[in-house]
């Protein structure tokens, strides 16, 4: 089959592959009808997960066919429709029992890996480094889902590929951020970032009673896709965010602030020349730009919600603005399976479709131009989906 490849830092191939085959009897093998790039995986593209082998198999956002099914999963049939989504979870550990989804116990095989660093490991991801399972994407043809019974979802037929894709990852991780923001008739939350997690995570918020949104980034398409999803846009190359959040709430504050962008934040002047030395030496992993930002700008007593991603240590944080102003902060990896059904449903009411977020689709063949348009922003590409 054909499969798109991590063959080193900035540079992926689509290649032949051996196709995926049962390993376990509760898995599943899935022929994938549509695929995409997340900006997570512009991360390891970027060579920041010293995890990665060349060969590895991108991507977690995929959806597609069930082809073969092992002994043990009943509760799926041969023909069903499906999304797949990035956690993998046992369904009987103690935080899937927990409805905890991306912090299963059972579902990484290289948990002590991650030990090391964090103390305990999350679930394992698709398609995402060794450090969370070296499980196979699904920027591919077909793939393998381990504990298929659990993970998999069936689509109602009436819904198509572009209007379900999304609940593999981020839509639902836009809705959770938006629900962690804790949102009250009449709040303002402002959200940095508008990417893929970030016109979500806009739209869930008002969909949660959210009476404001302020949304914040640098590139002109995003920042008009926020504008015609209910938001209030900042440039922060031309306005001083904090000044500027602080006019727009009355001198108070957010109440709820959101760094939806991660480990790749875009600093300015000396802060962001510092975050990048600093991580080209390796004395801090990630850049926190937006993360300092945020917590410097939410009102006393807010909250602080972080769907962005990071992967290790992080220098100068705020933590007596933090700490003395009463903040709640609230992140994590997406427990995807908790939103699939309430999610589908808002589909199926018309309350969203999440189609409005494609801008390019391409077939998986063109994937080393698609991640390249991606990454610099180039042809107004947000979001791109592959076609295997």
């Amino acid at each position: 089959m054909k499969a798109v490849c991590w063959q080193g830092t900035k540079k992926i191939g689509v290649e032949t592959v051996p196709d995926p085959t049962i390993i376990n009897p509760r898995d599943a093998i899935v022929k994938i009808t549509s695929t995409a790039i997340c900006g997570s995986d512009l991360h390891l593209y970027n060579g920041f997960n010293p995890t990665m082998k060349q060969g590895d198999i991108l991507g977690h956002e995929f959806m597609g066919e069930i082809v073969e099914l092992g002994s043990a999963v009943r509760n799926k049939k041969i023909g069903d429709r499906v999304v797949v989504p990035f956690t993998i979870s046992c369904g009987s550990c103690f935080f899937c029992n927990r409805d905890l989804w991306s912090l299963c116990d059972n579902s990484n095989p290289n948990a002590w890996m991650v030990e090391k660093v964090m103390g305990h490991s999350p679930s394992g991801l698709f398609g995402y480094s060794h450090l969370t399972g070296g499980y196979a994407g699904g920027q591919a043809e077909y793939a393998r889902v381990p504990f298929a019974d659990v993970g998999l979802f069936k689509i109602p037929d009436e819904l198509t590929d572009e209007q379900v894709l999304f609940l593999t990852d981020i839509f639902p991780t836009g809705y959770m951020a938006a629900e962690n923001c804790d949102i009250q008739p009449g709040d303002t939350v402002a959200i940095w970032g508008c990417g893929p997690v970030g016109q979500f995570a806009i739209r869930s918020a008002f969909l949660l009673g959210a009476d404001r949104v302020i949304a914040i980034d640098r590139v002109p398409e995003r920042l008009q896709m926020a504008q015609q999803g209910g938001a209030e846009i900042l440039n922060f190359e031309e306005v001083e965010v904090g000044e500027a959040l602080k006019e727009m709430t009355g001198g108070r504050g957010p109440d709820s602030v959101m760094d939806a962008v991660g480990m790749e934040a875009h600093g300015m002047g000396l802060e962001g020349f510092y975050d990048k030395a600093m991580q080209a030496v390796r004395m801090e992993t990630d850049r926190p730009n937006v993360l300092r930002q945020a917590i410097v700008a939410c009102r006393k007593g807010g909250t602080v919600s972080v769907p962005g991603v990071y992967t290790g240590f992080v220098d100068k944080i705020p933590m007596g603005a933090f700490m003395n102003k009463g903040l709640t902060m609230k992140t994590g990896q997406t427990h995807v399976h908790r939103y699939l059904q309430p999610l589908t449903e808002r589909i199926q009411k018309g309350e969203i479709d999440p189609s409005f977020l494609i801008t390019h689709t391409l077939p998986i063949d063109q994937a080393p131009h698609a991640y390249d348009i991606f990454r610099n922003k180039q042809d107004s590409c947000i979001k791109v989906v592959l076609k295997p």
